[in-house]
């Protein structure tokens, strides 16, 4: 009997920060007149009139891009990039790296589970979540490049030759012109900001149905930055503009607020998810068939590993999964499931008009779309298929994490008395 191959191990765990700004795994680590950070846009924080101008002014950009690097005992490399910073880094050596070296990079099932569960007692969800679905992503690279694959071939397969795109952007006429089968926009005005607030909402949105014609999908996200009432009432006063869909209009945690929005309006599309972790976080999401379309993004909610499991819990209550921007990450994950009906481009161009890849110039070969989708056969390279660019601005976190010892202050005094001489 021929036994089979053996398969390298994991032998080496590296991460590296981003110097700058525009490129990475942190979308909102931009600079400042970009449109994610410098439109008017309504978040959790919009009921601080402080915090209203900038999405930056109360830092959503606070951790910045980190990547991670995974080699095996054979030399092969994956990598990942996230979001997440110098505390991710920390995360991935000083906890989660025990789990990978010596580890078959196969078990993506078991490394998930360890990381998870050791993880548990501060993780869950946020900071320590994204961390692993980093990892998982570059694990994933690393075996789609020692098999000489596409990703999407390891998971099953493609299940169409072309992926289409809906935009999210600022200017819902520049995504109908560029090709794109959608528009998406972020609703300006929160709550906080009273009834004249509720007024220019619907301004905007009419401003918006108006330039882009009555039949072109128009969607609107409205970041976590509203509560049941309002959105109600929102929806409510905007029927006759026929939005597409209304997206994570609440709070991450008021997942029964879900069923009150569809109680008042049952022939409305809710979406959300995006920032909710975990297959644990989007189980009574699934359950209560209150949400129409779910929008995990692969970064965060646990890496293609957990992503598979929550589409296919989805895919038993016929719940579509869109997910969240994450650039090829999710290209390949949404090509081979046949409940992942197309995928979102966030507009990483300053004035969101034109089309530029998501990761800025972190790869130099990163998939963007051209008349609105991605023919299948371009993500036909083993991994993810992404090059990293020579000239990108990776910082080993080693001499961050680790620095070395400060020089004693006798040296340092003997040396400022020697140039002084």
């Amino acid at each position: 009997m021929s036994s089979v191959r053996s398969f390298p191990k994991i032998s080496k765990v590296r991460t590296f920060v981003i110097e700058g700004v525009g490129s990475g795994g942190d979308y909102h680590n931009v600079a400042g007149e970009h449109w994610l950070v410098g439109s008017k846009i309504a978040t959790p924080m919009s009921g601080y009139e402080a915090y209203r101008k900038s999405r930056t002014s109360w830092g959503i950009n606070v951790l910045g891009s980190f990547c991670v690097e995974i080699e095996s005992s054979d030399g092969t490399k994956g990598f990942a990039t996230g979001f997440g910073g110098p505390p991710a880094c920390w995360l991935v050596h000083e906890h989660f790296e025990r789990f990978l070296i010596g580890a078959d990079p196969r078990d993506t099932n078991n490394l998930f589970e360890q990381m998870y569960r050791a993880s548990m007692f501060y993780g869950r969800k946020g900071l320590p979540v994204a961390v692993i679905s980093v990892i998982d992503l570059a694990i994933w690279d690393l075996l789609g490049k020692i098999r000489n694959e596409p990703v999407y071939k390891l998971i099953g397969g493609a299940t169409r030759e072309r992926l289409w795109f809906y935009c999210t952007g600022p200017e819902p006429t520049a995504a109908k012109s560029m090709g794109f089968t959608a528009a998406k926009v972020p609703l300006p005005y929160s709550p906080g900001e009273g009834p004249e607030g509720m007024r220019k909402n619907i301004a905007f949105l009419t401003k918006h149905r108006e330039d882009v014609g009555p039949d072109y999908p128009l969607r609107v996200d409205c970041y976590m930055s509203l509560n049941v009432p309002y959105t109600i009432e929102l929806v409510e006063k905007c029927k006759h503009l026929n939005i597409d869909w209304w997206e994570e209009c609440l709070s991450p945690d008021d997942s029964d607020g879900f069923e009150l929005l569809k109680r008042a309006h049952p022939t409305i599309k809710f979406t959300t998810g995006e920032h909710e972790y975990s297959r644990y976080g989007f189980r009574k999401l699934i359950e209560g068939r209150n949400i129409d379309i779910l929008q995990p993004d692969i970064m965060w909610v646990g890496g293609l590993t957990e992503l598979l499991k929550i589409s296919a819990m989805a895919s038993a209550y016929d719940i579509p999964v869109v997910p969240h921007a994450s650039g090829p990450y999710s290209y390949h994950f949404v090509v081979s499931q046949a409940n992942s009906p197309f995928h979102e481009y966030l507009s990483n161009s300053p004035d969101g008009k034109s089309v530029i890849p998501v990761f800025g110039n972190l790869f130099t070969n990163e998939p963007i779309p051209s008349k609105g989708y991605v023919d299948v056969k371009d993500l036909d390279r083993p991994g993810f298929g992404l090059e990293i660019n020579p000239q990108a601005r990776l910082i080993d976190a080693f001499s961050i994490l680790r620095p070395g010892p400060a020089k004693a202050l006798k040296e340092k005094i003997e040396e400022e008395t020697e140039e002084s001489a």
